[in-house]
């Protein structure tokens, strides 16, 4: 397990004028539906993928060209983000295209530092944002830079509107347009329909639904918000030794979970991360702290979504505990009890409860974590071969934490969030602490 953190780095990047890239033959016009599930996500996701080699100058005209081809499959992507009539985010697709940007940096690639590290202070340099954009109404769906570097390797970074597709999504996505680019016939072509995840008429809500509700200090009032107070960003790689250490704590406070099986590396360490930074952050005693994690609801819906359904298919599951309650075993507990919440009937209650509320997920005092350990990044293959790194260049909300896979690393999960300087200091002493107890 380890703490890291990157030096201040100039990267010295000039961009030249952004262009439309779109679909390379004709494609649907008209109004295209999102789905409830894609409803209260539209934040903007980034990422970075490096390639190193000498094959940054041709990078450009064929990523450019291969995108038009593919965008032909995932032409709503081509389309821009509009208001139904009903108020709830719509496509229309209008096929001007994605974003498209060249850039060149003043270093090599490796200055970079640490991609694993989410600083957007440097890694926001190679994905491009929309010049004085107020909204996400104003944002392209898609946005690529292409960045390269004086040792010829070069930097994709992807900047995609959430309400697009989730990470499975959006990596069939990029792995789309990397067999695209190799010339090979797309092996799970987009399902594009999401009526399959229609609100019922009426709707049916059957389920409490917790992860809407606002946490308050116990006399009705919502906490402070400390929004303002800037955060230090940090990566934790917690080894296969250091999960099992976790994983045998959390089995120290008593069973953990239904039928007696052992808790898994997902619930270990967002018990863990979930009980430390309430900790760190200071949290009264009495004060709710709130969990709020996605849950894949593709194997779980009743039949399953198809294979390479284009949209959103992760639903929000909860918990919530008293500060001064939250040992790591609890933590642990209350997070597979919420994981196993999650079943077709809760689901579909979920997307039925946004229809009848438009409700959206209260961030106040919570902690909310996405799993990308389990996503292919390496399969973004455009003809170059795996990237030699990748990882968001930002953290989309301030409350979230990243879990990453550390396959290359000789295994284990790397833990990506940001604190106030004083809280992550603690959340540190935490982290080692209970890794070298």
């Amino acid at each position: 397990m380890g703490q890291e953190a990157a030096a201040v780095v100039e990267l010295g990047v000039k961009r030249g004028e952004p262009s439309l890239v779109a679909p390379a033959a004709e494609t649907k016009a008209g109004l295209y539906y999102l789905s409830n599930l894609d409803q209260n996500i539209a934040v903007i996701v980034q990422t970075v993928y490096c390639f190193a080699g000498g094959a940054a100058d041709a990078a450009g005209d064929a990523l450019r060209e291969s995108l038009s081809r593919v965008l032909v499959h995932y032409y709503p992507l081509a389309g821009r983000l509009a208001l139904s009539r009903e108020g709830k985010l719509i496509v229309d697709c209008t096929g001007e295209g994605a974003v498209f940007v060249d850039a060149v940096a003043d270093c090599a690639m490796a200055d970079v530092g640490d991609i694993t590290r989410p600083d957007p202070g440097v890694l926001g340099e190679l994905v491009y944002s929309v010049p004085g954009a107020k909204n996400v109404l104003e944002m392209p769906l898609l946005a690529a830079q292409v960045t390269k570097f004086k040792c010829g390797g070069f930097v994709l970074g992807l900047a995609i509107n959430h309400c697009m597709f989730d990470g499975v999504g959006a990596m069939q996505f990029v792995n789309s347009w990397g067999e695209t680019a190799r010339g090979v016939s797309l092996s799970v072509p987009p399902a594009l329909d999401r009526a399959v995840l229609r609100a019922r008429d009426p709707p049916q809500v059957a389920f409490p639904h917790h992860e809407f509700a606002q946490i308050d200090d116990g006399d009705g009032r919502a906490p402070a918000q400390d929004g303002a107070e800037p955060l230090l960003h940090r990566s934790f790689r917690f080894t296969p030794a250091s999960v099992a250490r976790v994983k045998a704590l959390a089995a120290a406070g008593g069973s953990v979970g239904g039928g007696g099986r052992a808790c898994t590396t997902f619930e270990a360490l967002a018990g863990f991360v979930w009980s430390a930074r309430t900790a760190a952050l200071g949290m009264g005693p009495g004060r709710q702290s709130k969990l709020l994690f996605a849950v894949d609801g593709r194997p779980r819906f009743t039949p399953p979504l198809p294979a390479g359904y284009f949209g959103n298919a992760i639903v929000l599951t909860s918990a919530a505990c008293a500060a001064g309650e939250l040992s790591l075993p609890r933590a642990v507990r209350l997070v597979r009890g919420a994981a196993e919440a999650v079943t077709d009937a809760y689901m579909r209650s979920a997307v039925d409860y946004f229809e009848a509320t438009r409700a959206r997920p209260s961030l106040a005092s919570t902690l909310l974590i996405t799993a990308w350990s389990r996503l292919p990044f390496r399969a973004a293959d455009f003809g170059w071969g795996p990237p030699a790194a990748y990882g968001p260049a930002a953290l989309p909300e301030r409350e979230v934490a990243l879990f990453l896979s550390c396959a290359e690393e000789g295994g284990g999960v790397r833990v990506l969030l940001g604190l106030p300087a004083r809280a992550m200091a603690e959340f540190e002493r935490l982290v080692e602490e209970v890794i070298a107890s």
